[in-house]
């Protein structure tokens, strides 16, 4: 048989599948509103005596998801400003020095296409691609993504490393105080399914 009809074969496959077990997925598409009171992305940067820890607000996301092409779109935006570390002179520095966050307030990654199947009622392991935009600059990012369906309602869960330095933030190393040049960010998405 030949390779074009079975991946059309398997396509169809999943398609039904999805659309037999979860109501929501029969329409093509389908479209997330994410709920930004629910949702957290919390980083740490590691430094040479004390790690810090600190988190950021998202401000707003909507997700349009294609089951049975992999194609995706939409954007989860977070408010740069909203960055704290618990520490007033800390945060500071991180606002005027590294993020520059009057200049660049928003944070927003804007996706293409979502790799993996999208289990309809349990938890699912797949890869989000897109473009991250921060501190003015837009970069490419592939990004390992748990899902968790449950009725109308979808739970994402992400780790990854941000390359702030190589991304033209500016190191906050001194001489008393050495910094990683990575941060480690991870984000909880909470959304529920709407008629897209």
């Amino acid at each position: 048989m030949p390779s074009r009809l079975l991946a059309f074969l398997f396509l169809c496959h999943c398609s039904l599948s999805l659309a037999v077990e979860n109501p929501t997925f029969s329409r093509g598409s389908v479209e997330i509103q994410v709920n930004p009171a629910k949702c957290t992305v919390q980083f740490t940067l590691g430094a040479l005596l004390h790690t810090v820890h600190g988190t950021f607000k998202v401000s707003s996301g909507i997700i349009r998801f294609y089951p049975a092409s992999g194609q995706a779109s939409g954007q989860i935006a977070v408010d740069v400003r909203s960055g704290s570390t618990g520490e007033s002179a800390r945060d500071w520095q991180m606002h005027e020095s590294v993020l520059e966050s009057s200049r660049f307030p928003e944070a927003v990654f804007t996706m293409d296409t979502v790799t993996g199947r999208l289990a309809p009622s349990s938890e699912s392991q797949v890869e989000v691609h897109g473009a991250l935009r921060i501190h003015g600059g837009d970069h490419e990012m592939t990004i390992p993504a748990r899902v968790m369906v449950q009725g109308d309602s979808l739970t994402a869960t992400a780790k990854f490393k941000l390359p702030y330095v190589a991304w033209g933030m500016k190191d906050p190393s001194n001489l008393v105080l050495q910094v990683d040049k990575t941060v480690d960010v991870e984000v909880r998405l909470e959304g529920k399914f709407k008629a897209a």
